[in-house]
């Protein structure tokens, strides 16, 4: 990945986040389908960044099925409890990748979850 491949995907999440310009932060979602590697960690990592911010754009792309494996994954770490429902139908899908995907996404979203056990917060011992 290159200086400007990096530069235009920061722009894209400065203005999205700065602007809400959906087109912007669909393009991260697009991003996502990249033949680059580095393209691909990048976009999710900002998406993941923008949390609660991303879940219309993650909601859309799983109505699409858009780069469907890391969306699912994306919606579990940005703790989108809304969308329980559609990564549990996922689990059944016949991609075996999307379903590991989706059970995945769940796994993460139930770590993030009050009483989940996880250690996310807690007191040392």
């Amino acid at each position: 990945m290159g200086p400007v491949q990096v530069a235009r995907l920061y722009a894209l999440k400065s203005v999205w986040n700065a602007t809400g310009l959906r087109s912007a932060g669909r393009a991260l979602v697009e991003a996502l389908g990249s033949t680059d590697e580095g393209v691909r960690t990048v976009a999710g990592m900002f998406l993941v960044q923008s949390g609660k911010r991303a879940e219309p754009l993650v909601e859309e792309a799983i109505r699409r099925r858009k780069n469907l494996p890391t969306v699912l994954i994306i919606a579990g770490d940005i703790g989108a409890v809304r969308l329980e429902p559609e990564l549990q139908r996922f689990t059944k899908d016949v991609d075996p990748q999307v379903a590991k995907a989706a059970r995945d996404g769940l796994r993460i979203l139930a770590a993030q979850l009050p009483g989940s056990g996880s250690s996310r917060g807690a007191a040392p011992a």
